[in-house]
C-alpha cells in the first residue's frame, strides 16, 4: 500500500504542531506522524498523572479541528525507500508514504553518561523519571536523588515531589557562578523568571555530580561529589541526565547536513536538501518557545509564505538568545569524562565496558571488536556517550531505523531500500 501527501511532518511536539498549523492555513494536505499515543512530544507528554499547560491543549485542539491536517499517532519511520518516500509502520500496518515536502521535528533525547552502578534497577534518566511519573508510575513515599545538568533536573524534581516522592538531593554539575550568571540574565525572558521561581527547591546544589550508584539487586544509595566533598545518600531511586541531544537519525538517513550533532538549517529552517526543513530541538536545544517559533517558520516557508516566516525571525532571535545563554551556563565539565571505571558498562545492550572501548581507536573498531552499538538501541545511548567520552563520531543509522514487524519488512522485499552513504 502506498500514499502521497503534499507536506509530511515527522514529530508532533511543539515544533511539529506549530509547523502543521502554520502550513495548514494554506489549504495543502498535511500528515503529521509521531510515535507517541497523543500529540505533544516529550515536553507536553500526556498520561494519567500529566498536567498539560493550556497552550498544549490549544494546539492539540487546533490540530484536531483542521480538516486538511491528519495526525497519525503511534507511527514510526522504518526506512527511506526512495527519493521523498518513507516506509512507515503503526500498530496495524506497514506502508509507503511519498511527499512533496518534509519538515523534520524529531526532537531530542537525554544524554546519559556512564558511571559505576548506572545500570542498577532504580536508576533512570531525569527526563525518563518525569515521563514514567506522567505515565502513572507510583513514586509516593520514595526517596529520590536527581543529578546531572540543566533545568530538566528541577522540572523532574517538581514532578516527583508533586507525585508524593521525597526528593533528597538535586545535584547540578554546573558551578554556582555559572548558574547565578544564567539567573541574572533571565529577566530578558520574563516568563522564564516565573518558571524558574516556581521550580525553586531547597535541595538544589551546584558543583555537585554523581560518582557512583550503590546496590546489589537494585539501587540502595548514591555517592555524590559535592563542592569537593564526597557525600553518600541512601535512596530508592536515582534520576540522572546530562542535558539533551538532538534526534538526528532520520535526518542522517535522508542525507541532511549535520553540524555539531544537530541538523543544519538556514534562516527558512531549510536543511541542506531541497524541500526538506527541520525545526525544534533536532536543530539544537532551546526549549518549547524556540521550538514553536521555529516550527511556525518552517511551516510558512514550506508552503511559500515567506513574508509570514520572515515576520517571525525577530521572535526566533529572542528565544535563540535564551538557548545560547542556557547552553553556556550548563556546559558539561570535562571531569565527567572520568566517571566510568574500566569495568563500567558503556553499551548496556551488548555488555561492553569502558575498558574495552579505551583500547579502540574509533567507533568502527569498537563495533568490530566488541559489538558496541549493535544492540536494541542501535547506538542511541552508547553512541552519544562515546562521542562525549572519546570524541568519536556517532554511528550512522542503517535501516530499519526502528524495530519493525516481519510483515512490514516483507512488504518491502521487492523494493530497494535507500541507504544514504555517510
Amino acid at each position: 500500500m502506498s500514499e502521497h501527501i503534499d507536506l509530511l511532518i515527522i514529530g508532533a511536539g511543539p515544533a511539529g504542531m506549530a509547523a502543521a498549523l502554520a502550513a495548514g492555513a494554506s489549504g495543502v494536505k498535511i500528515k503529521v506522524l509521531d510515535d507517541n499515543p497523543l500529540p505533544g512530544g516529550q515536553i507536553w507528554r500526556d498520561g494519567p498523572q500529566a498536567h498539560l499547560p493550556p497552550s498544549a491543549r490549544r494546539y492539540r485542539e487546533a490540530l484536531a479541528s483542521a480538516a486538511n491536517i491528519t495526525v497519525h499517532n503511534g507511527t514510526r519511520v522504518v526506512a527511506r525507500v526512495g527519493p521523498k518516500c518513507l516506509l512507515l509502520e503503526d500498530a496495524e500496518r506497514g506502508w509507503q508514504l511519498s511527499y512533496d515536502k518534509l519538515i523534520l521535528c524529531t526532537g531530542a533525547r537525554e544524554l546519559l553518561l556512564p558511571f559505576p552502578g548506572w545500570t542498577l534497577p532504580g536508576v533512570t534518566g531525569a527526563g525518563g523519571l518525569q515521563a514514567l511519573i506522567k505515565g502513572g508510575m507510583p513514586v509516593q513515599g520514595e526517596s529520590i536523588v536527581i543529578a546531572g545538568s540543566g533545568p530538566l533536573l528541577l522540572a523532574s524534581a517538581a514532578s516527583a515531589k508533586k507525585a508524593g516522592a521525597n526528593v533528597l538531593h538535586i545535584a547540578e554539575q554546573a558551578s554556582l557562578g555559572a548558574v547565578m550568571a544564567f539567573a541574572a540574565q533571565l529577566p530578558k525572558w520574563p516568563g522564564k523568571v516565573l518558571q524558574a521561581w516556581s521550580l525553586l527547591n531547597a535541595r538544589y546544589r551546584c558543583s555537585s555530580h554523581v560518582v557512583e550508584a550503590l546496590g546489589d539487586d537494585r539501587l540502595r544509595a548514591v555517592r555524590l561529589l559535592q563542592s569537593g566533598k564526597t557525600v553518600e545518600v541512601a535512596c530508592e531511586r536515582l534520576a540522572c541526565g546530562f542535558g539533551l541531544i538532538p534526534n538526528i537519525q532520520l535526518a542522517q538517513a535522508l542525507g541532511c547536513l549535520i553540524v555539531d550533532q544537530a541538523i543544519a538549517v538556514d534562516v527558512w529552517q531549510t536543511t541542506s536538501l531541497d524541500d526538506h526543513y527541520a525545526a525544534g530541538e533536532c536543530t539544537g536545544f532551546g526549549g518549547s518557545e524556540l521550538a514553536l517559533v521555529e516550527g511556525a517558520i518552517a511551516g510558512h516557508a514550506a508552503v511559500g509564505n515567506q513574508d509570514k516566516a520572515r515576520g517571525l525571525w525577530r521572535q526566533r532571535r529572542h528565544w535563540q538568545g535564551f538557548a545560547d545563554v542556557l547552553g553556556q551556563a550548563f556546559a558539561l565539565d570535562s571531569r565527567l569524562k572520568t566517571l566510568p571505571t574500566p569495568q563500567t558498562l558503556v553499551c548496556r545492550c551488548e555488555d561492553v565496558s569502558y575498558g574495552t572501548l579505551q583500547a579502540c581507536s574509533g567507533w568502527t573498531e569498537a563495533k568490530l571488536q566488541s559489538r558496541c552499538g549493535m544492540g536494541a538501541c542501535q547506538g542511541r545511548v552508547c553512541g552519544a556517550a562515546a562521542h562525549y567520552l572519546f570524541d568519536w563520531t556517532p554511528p550512522a543509522p542503517r535501516p530499519p531505523l526502528s524495530p519493525a514487524r516481519i510483515g512490514t519488512l516483507a512488504y518491502m522485499a521487492d523494493e530497494q531500500i535507500v541507504e544514504h552513504p555517510l
